[in-house]
């Protein structure tokens, strides 16, 4: 994502700085170091900077959900903030906006109601972890600064994420709806994630919380059709029952079963046009 978004503002001719754990390797991207756990940040890593966007996070389905990955989760997103604005508070800087995921996460497991960004969050771990993420983000207020918060679904795409994993056993002849299947996964094109952020950077009159979902929900037994027809493979078995995932998976299940039909109509009346609107669009442009 972030590798992705860099390519395209160097093409349109910005300059772009990273914050990593380790030296980077693009000559055209200057990279400070930082470490989240030891409070350290170059403080050069803001001179000349105008806009950050703020994508760091531990990943939330690469582990199991123990206490200690939990507190991993919600550290690595309000800690990471934190430590930005702690810079920003001691530090002369030009900083005039950040722009940070969210995740549709906060929505969690609502059955069939269509969730607008006015919509109250649930109350589960994944949920209350978006809530403190999207908080210490918007502290940057206080600052003076224009906050942005995107809350992503599903990003699909070939290089990684949860498309590969739905579409392997597919490939293999063995795909099938999850739970019931009739559960709503709130998706989004790579390419559409990308241009959502490059139009934040550029639409200054943008803040606030924008879902960062297609325009066309589909329930998780569509979006397995979906992906079947367009990899031609026949669907045969039955559905994988919720209690095997949940049995498999623990409390992380809630992210293949839970149910989130989130709209993407704020962010259309605001001007941004999505490229791969349907799902049909999405899978015939990865596939």
């Amino acid at each position: 994502m972030g590798n992705d978004l860099t390519k395209l503002l160097l093409d349109k001719g910005y300059e772009v700085s990273h914050l990593s754990r380790k030296p980077g390797t693009d000559p055209k991207v200057k990279t400070y170091l930082w470490d989240i756990h030891q409070g350290q940040i170059d403080e050069k890593c803001i001179d000349g900077v105008d806009t950050i966007v703020h994508l760091a996070g531990a990943g939330i389905a690469d582990k199991r959900w123990t206490d200690r990955r939990k507190k991993e989760l919600v550290e690595s997103r309000t800690q990471s903030i934190e430590l930005i604005y702690g810079l920003l508070r001691d530090k002369p800087h030009h900083i005039e906006s950040v722009i940070s995921a969210a995740a549709t996460g906060y929505y969690n497991d609502r059955e069939d109601e269509l969730l607008t960004e006015e919509s109250a969050p649930s109350n589960d771990f994944l949920a209350n972890c978006c809530i403190e993420w999207e908080q210490a983000v918007d502290k940057g207020e206080e600052l003076g600064l224009r906050i942005l918060k995107f809350r992503t679904g599903v990003v699909l795409t070939a290089k990684g994420g949860a498309l590969p994993k739905m579409a392997q056993p597919i490939k293999l002849g063995l795909g099938s709806p999850l739970g019931n299947g009739k559960q709503w996964v709130p998706w989004i094109h790579q390419q559409d994630v990308i241009d959502l952020y490059f139009y934040g950077i550029e639409n200054i009159s943008l803040k606030g919380i924008y879902n960062m979902v297609a325009p066309d929900p589909v329930t998780n037994k569509q979006l397995t059709l979906a992906i079947a027809k367009q990899l031609h493979k026949p669907l045969w078995l039955p559905n994988v029952p919720a209690f095997v995932l949940k049995l498999l998976l623990g409390e992380m299940s809630t992210i293949v079963l839970g149910s989130a039909k989130v709209s993407a109509q704020k962010i259309e009346n605001a001007g941004f046009q999505f490229k791969y609107p349907t799902i049909a669009e999405a899978l015939a442009d990865i596939y």
